[in-house]
């Protein structure tokens, strides 16, 4: 009988915290940010304490992502309409009352300042994903369009702002909730058909359409100048294209093996700009080469492989969409920071998720993956 009254030891108290937690899924989080650590140690080297902060906010990441992976997906339900509604507001509180700085107005004074446009990068996947939940067996197109309407709002006021590169991630987001929902086909061909016509007709009418005295419909003029720049770097090497120039240099010249850590001339001689922020990919390539991008590559994929599995498997419309746009967010950040950094895309301000220094991106990171986490926990509870 004295067993019966014996006190639960300390572990057996909290290791129901801990049960059902995504090994893989963590493996590849530890995996990327002790990429990052090494990375941001010889990229920031002279750049005060970017590598002791960077190291803060994994570690703040980390947390968030034990915090959120205790919040039930039942819970992320609930959050789904009042974190997408704050989030709309703020964003028109910006436009009306928002801070300035380098002629973009993205921020906030509410005591502290804060970039409401962050928000929405989750909250966006949660909204359409609770919308699609609601509409579940009875989808109609006139709900696509309504969950249209629930991305284009939001994404409008960021493009306002401007602030291109979150504008991006938060349209993808919305798109890709959407896609697994189940638009179809024929309507989803005719828009990549449109875009690549648009693409090829900028591509070929360069020459002419890239003059200073053109300008392009809803765009400002140095977005056309990030599209023209891309088209053709060497117009100004020193200017619009040192960028672009100084990146491709810095990548081709690690070749296989890379130059070695700390050896990177390219990152300490100072010329790869923004070098521990959205170019640190270059800074990581001219050290490892080509072994070491690709790498980095492979943990990136195993990191997405392994979010479509946890939505693969999971158990309600809201979750499995929620994961599926959640994991190819991560997808669009990879993919965007690495082309805009090789020149294959225009530089837009997207940092390579875990390598980049930045605490709030650092903190977005946590929270997708804490939801991934809850996703895969409570399918595995349910299962046992």
């Amino acid at each position: 009988m004295s067993g019966v009254f014996d006190r639960p030891s300390p572990w057996q108290r909290i290791k129901p915290i801990f049960s059902g937690f995504d090994v893989p899924l963590l493996i590849a989080m530890l995996l990327l940010g002790a990429t990052g650590m090494v990375t941001m140690y010889s990229a920031g080297f002279d750049a005060g304490t970017r590598f002791v902060d960077h190291g803060r906010n994994m570690l703040l990441a980390l947390a968030v992502v034990f915090v959120v992976a205790q919040v039930s997906p039942q819970t992320l339900i609930k959050l789904a309409v009042p974190l997408y509604t704050i989030g709309v507001a703020l964003l028109v509180a910006v436009a009306v009352m928002g801070v300035t700085k380098k002629g973009a107005t993205r921020w906030l004074n509410v005591g502290v300042v804060i970039q409401p446009s962050e928000i929405l990068k989750i909250a966006m996947p949660l909204m359409l994903a609770w919308w699609f939940q609601r509409r579940e067996g009875a989808l109609r197109v006139l709900d696509f369009a309504i969950a249209l309407l629930l991305l284009v709002v939001p994404v409008a006021l960021i493009v306002k702002q401007p602030d291109l590169g979150t504008a991006i991630l938060v349209l993808s987001a919305g798109l890709y909730v959407i896609f697994f929902a189940g638009l179809s086909w024929k309507l989803i061909i005719p828009v990549l058909v449109l875009g690549a016509a648009a693409i090829t007709a900028v591509v070929v009418s360069e020459d002419r359409i890239c003059q200073p005295d053109v300008k392009w419909p809803m765009m400002r003029d140095y977005q056309k100048n990030r599209v023209c720049t891309l088209l053709d770097p060497t117009t100004d090497p020193l200017g619009k294209g040192f960028h672009i120039i100084q990146g491709m240099i810095a990548i081709g010249s690690g070749g296989v093996e890379g130059k070695g850590f700390m050896k990177g001339t390219q990152t300490h001689l100072e010329f790869i700009p923004e070098r521990t922020t959205d170019f640190i990919f270059a800074a990581f390539s001219e050290e490892f080469g080509l072994v070491g991008a690709s790498g980095l590559i492979i943990g990136f994929i195993f990191l997405i492989f392994r979010g479509l599995m946890i939505a693969a498997a999971a158990p309600t419309v809201f979750t499995r969409l929620l994961a599926g746009s959640i994991t190819l967010s991560f997808f669009t950040y990879a993919f965007v920071n690495m082309g805009m950094v090789s020149g294959i895309l225009p530089v837009v301000g997207v940092p390579l998720p875990f390598i980049s220094y930045g605490g709030t991106a650092m903190v977005t990171l946590g929270l997708g993956l804490g939801i991934l986490m809850s996703i895969s926990k409570s399918r595995r509870l349910i299962q046992s």
